[in-house]
């Protein structure tokens, strides 16, 4: 000890507290126990403490301070600009997969599906006008005409196989199918009945074949028309779908340029450099993408109205005109058979007429001529000689069959009925309608083969305008987005 200082001397008790006699040690205020791992204490906030945010707001307020900073805001443009192409890829492939698919449909589905419904329809009426074709032939049917009629209703079966396959969802179409396949068996057994009582010279035979004459106007024809129908409408669906302009894709597009533009200009104008290779390389990508969807549905688009306006208009209105001509040819022919057992009131003077030559004279008015009706319609809309030579063509025989039809009507009704049913159904010195019809039915499926192979050509052109576009937009939409993270990677690679 130094002098000066004072000794002092502390004593214990022996528990060791530095209590002094007399007095009880002090003790340290009590600690509620911390909630945590392995206790089953419930946290409790501690006085004065701020509560604890949401995450979101966390978030957003990291995000707040990051953008304060250069390299934070280099960041978040980055994000954005990669976020953007590749949402326009993303956008673009979806939107083009549609329209793609919708276009593939049109060409090797809907349309293909509609012809094979027409042709339903034209082989029904085809095999009706066959039957009564050799009804009027008598007792020994000729074997062209019992030919045609069986390839008439094989063909009638095969495509009725092939459209309650193709049905899907569409309840119109299969109910459609499933009535005529219910009524095709009854018909050709009406038809068959007919035969042998014209071969037996019983007039039943006659009246078998106006039952089954009956049943196939009246209700499998009808039937026909209502798949055709159904069918038409999936096409123009599959058209609908096909081409419209992708608005979405493209709205993205012109966006994620617009942000590229704006990030390089405002790295010009922070370091005054004019190109940054990754923003450059994103720009392309974007520009070539955007450039492709645009053009190639505009193409695509094209050769998707061409096909329906000079193919599937066509296509159309020469089905009708082809089933105007079977109907016109059948009830010709019925015409001879029921001689007069069917008639109806006719005009305001109820003039009383036969019930089937009024129905030819409705289907040769809607059939018309080159200048009117069908024909008309159809020459009108072919664009070249290859189209419009048949339909000009079937015009001059149905002039020609009207001029002989109303000869086959003198001579019957005069009392000449086997010279009418030479005017008819006859050999070709006799000039038969028949000879018309067939020629008629020929042009017509000249020009359908022409319209056919144009809208084929067309529709492919649209088709294939749109190959390529999703899975190149996909490949270029992840090339871009990676550029702008590396073009943006450059500049952070500053601040380090």
């Amino acid at each position: 000890m130094t002098k000066g200082e004072v000794e002092v001397e502390v004593t214990y008790p022996p528990n060791g507290s530095a209590a002094p006699p007399g007095q009880a040690a002090p003790t340290m205020p009590s600690v509620p126990p911390q909630a945590g791992p392995g206790t089953g204490a419930p946290a409790q906030a501690v006085p004065g403490a701020a509560p604890r945010r949401p995450a979101w707001i966390e978030t957003r307020d990291r995000l707040r301070a990051a953008a304060t900073t250069e390299p934070g805001r280099l960041r978040i443009i980055g994000a954005v600009l990669a976020l953007l192409v590749v949402a326009f890829g993303a956008v673009t492939t979806w939107q083009m997969s549609d329209r793609s698919a919708a276009a593939d449909s049109v060409l090797n589905r809907s349309q293909p599906l509609s012809d094979d419904a027409a042709a339903i329809y034209r082989s029904l009426a085809d095999a009706n006008t066959a039957a009564s074709s050799g009804f009027l032939a008598g007792g020994q049917e000729p074997k062209e005409v019992r030919d045609r009629y069986n390839r008439d209703i094989d063909r009638a079966s095969e495509k009725l196989a092939n459209a309650a396959s193709n049905a899907g969802s569409d309840s119109s179409a299969s109910a459609s199918v499933e009535k005529l396949n219910k009524l095709l068996p009854e018909y050709t057994g009406l038809i068959e009945r007919a035969r042998a009582g014209n071969r037996q010279g019983l007039p039943l035979g006659g009246a078998y074949l106006r039952y089954a004459n009956d049943k196939m106007q009246n209700q499998m024809l009808p039937a026909a028309e209502e798949l055709y129908t159904a069918e038409k409408e999936r096409l123009n669906d599959d058209y609908a779908d096909a081409k419209p302009y992708p608005w979405f894709a493209i709205a993205l597009g012109v966006l994620a340029l617009g942000a590229l533009f704006w990030a390089q200009r405002r790295n010009y104008r922070r370091t005054n450099r004019v190109l940054n290779h990754g923003l450059v390389a994103a720009t392309a990508a974007s520009t070539v993408v955007l450039l492709w969807l645009v053009a190639g549905h505009t193409f695509a688009r094209s050769g998707l109205g061409d096909s329906y306006d000079h193919g599937v208009k066509s296509l159309n209105v020469l089905n009708d005109a082809r089933i105007s001509s079977l109907k016109a040819r059948s009830n010709e022919n019925l015409t001879l058979v029921s001689r007069g057992a069917e008639t109806v009131e006719v005009g305001a003077d109820k003039e009383i007429k036969d019930k089937f030559d009024v129905d030819y004279q409705k289907q040769m008015k809607q059939l018309g001529s080159v200048d009117s009706g069908l024909l008309g319609e159809a020459a009108a809309i072919a664009e070249d000689a290859e189209g419009k030579n048949p339909v000009e063509e079937a015009a001059k025989n149905v002039s020609v069959w009207k001029d002989r039809h109303k000869t086959a009507r003198d001579s019957d009704d005069a009392g000449d009925y086997k010279g009418a049913l030479a005017k008819v159904v006859g050999d070709k010195s006799d000039e038969p309608t028949g000879e018309c019809f067939d020629n008629v039915d020929t042009a017509l499926e000249t020009a359908l083969t022409h319209e056919r192979d144009e809208f084929e050509l067309a529709a492919e052109d649209g088709k294939g305008a749109m190959t390529g576009i999703p899975e190149g937009a996909a490949v270029l939409a992840v090339l871009g987005a990676a550029g702008a993270v590396l073009g943006i990677g450059r500049r952070l690679s500053e601040y380090r």
